[in-house]
């Protein structure tokens, strides 16, 4: 399962997708943790030193290395430099399993306490003042659109704050994407913000209260949103130390807190993987992107890398089998 987790800035969406990371990779499960935000803080979150962090290679710096490797001999994209960021697989394109070894993992993957980890990046000194991070972003959303993940495999993406993921196709790669919320209206506006610009894409929101004091704080939430309310956070003494730079045990986590993880994995795994909405979309934003401005940066119609013969679907659950063989 690709899952997101989104908030506005403070609401604590670095802190909880860290700690669901942790506690997934507690139970031996794969989990594959991906740093989208912009503040760069989910290594420290998880227990990597900072000396570390930063020394983590940035795929949004380096994202040719992913072009040449997921366009593998796909005749309808002649080079690396005319695949962007919305390129979708076709016939001939790598997939990536999660399970495996390939040179992409090789060169950006880092194991930080059981979780695999990979980042964005931050800017780079020539991009300040002539490129948004959405540039950066694109790294990931490329490596997402040739991703196939199987059962009880678990991919975990810190998002950029706010509603930014609008800005490009990212919000419609998840399976179920988490709404990290304080109980105040100015927080619970990025949930509203995801609810109205996702309503026509089919994508299923939950919402997580965190620093939560009280029965008033959640009643607060529920009667914001409704259906979508699935858990809360409450306030923690532990989270207090770990955003103090202590990392502790997960046994050490409150009792109440621990089983909301719980709570997290069971909603993750009571969702149902949909390859051709994932694919439908895909398709869709590349042709959005390709006909507003790709197209006439690469001199060439980038809505013919689309390949009308290939099955997604029939492709993924194929590379599954042939891969866990």
């Amino acid at each position: 399962m690709k899952i997101a987790f989104v908030g506005k800035g403070g609401s604590g969406k670095t802190t909880l997708s860290s700690l669901f990371c942790r506690f997934l990779a507690s139970q031996q499960l794969p989990v594959l943790a991906i740093d989208a935000d912009i503040n760069q803080h989910m290594a420290l979150a998880l227990g990597m030193p900072e000396a570390e962090a930063v020394n983590v290679s940035p795929m949004g710096l380096e994202i040719n290395r992913i072009k040449e490797y997921l366009r593998g001999d796909n005749i309808r994209i002649h080079s690396d430099g005319v695949m962007i960021k919305t390129t979708p697989p076709g016939t001939g394109s790598r997939l990536v399993r999660l399970l495996e070894d390939n040179p992409i993992y090789s060169y950006f993957q880092r194991q930080i306490n059981g979780v695999r980890f990979m980042a964005t990046g931050p800017f780079s000194e020539d991009d300040l003042g002539t490129k948004c991070y959405h540039s950066k972003v694109g790294a990931i959303e490329l490596f997402l659109n040739h991703l196939v993940d199987g059962d009880h495999e678990y991919v975990v993406v810190d998002m950029t704050a706010g509603a930014d993921s609008f800005a490009s196709g990212m919000f419609t790669k998840f399976d179920i994407t988490f709404v990290v919320v304080e109980p105040t209206l100015k927080s619970l506006s990025v949930y509203d913000q995801y609810k109205f610009y996702a309503k026509d894409y089919g994508v299923k929101l939950k919402v997580i209260g965190n620093k939560i004091e009280g029965l008033e704080d959640i009643e607060f939430i529920q009667s914001k949103v409704g259906d979508d309310y699935l858990t809360s956070f409450h306030k923690s003494n532990y989270v207090r130390k770990m955003e103090r730079g202590e990392y502790l045990s997960l046994e050490q986590l409150e009792h109440e807190n621990s089983a909301v993880l719980q709570v997290m994995r069971d909603e993750v795994n009571a969702t149902e993987k949909d390859w051709d909405r994932f694919y439908k979309y895909t398709v869709e934003f590349h042709i959005k992107n390709a006909q507003s401005w790709a197209n006439a940066t690469a001199g060439e119609d980038l809505t013919l890398q689309v390949d009308p013969n290939y099955n997604f679907r029939m492709e993924s659950n194929s590379w599954l089998v042939k891969s866990s063989q």
